[in-house]
């Protein structure tokens, strides 16, 4: 299983972004959401992700408000702003263009 310390920096929340932009979520289905769609090969900490989404929340790319879970606890939903939308399509763009050449380079052919 990768582990954040294995991703390329950043990769993690521009993923947090990408699985905000489909609904809003609690922290603990946000960790759900990442494993199950990656096939259980991208997991995250908790002490990776609340920090993570703290910081996201002081750039003003995602909004939390407390509501009430699907098993009636309290939780933090988080959603994505606007902001967090624009800057969701400048990582991606990126994302793109850095994966497109590192797939360049591994393609090359061995003397």
């Amino acid at each position: 299983m990768s582990k954040p310390s294995d991703l390329v920096q950043g990769t993690l929340e521009a993923l947090l972004l990408k699985i905000l932009a489909l609904e809003p979520l609690h922290g603990f289905a946000i960790s759900q959401r990442l494993k199950q769609v990656s096939a259980n090969v991208l997991q995250v900490s908790d002490g990776s992700l609340y920090p993570a989404l703290h910081k996201l929340e002081q750039e003003g790319w995602i909004a939390a408000e407390w509501k009430t879970s699907e098993l009636g606890r309290r939780a933090k939903f988080y959603s994505l702003t606007r902001l967090g939308r624009r800057e969701l399509a400048r990582q991606a763009a990126e994302w793109e263009r850095l994966s497109q050449a590192i797939t360049h380079v591994m393609r090359l052919e061995e003397a």
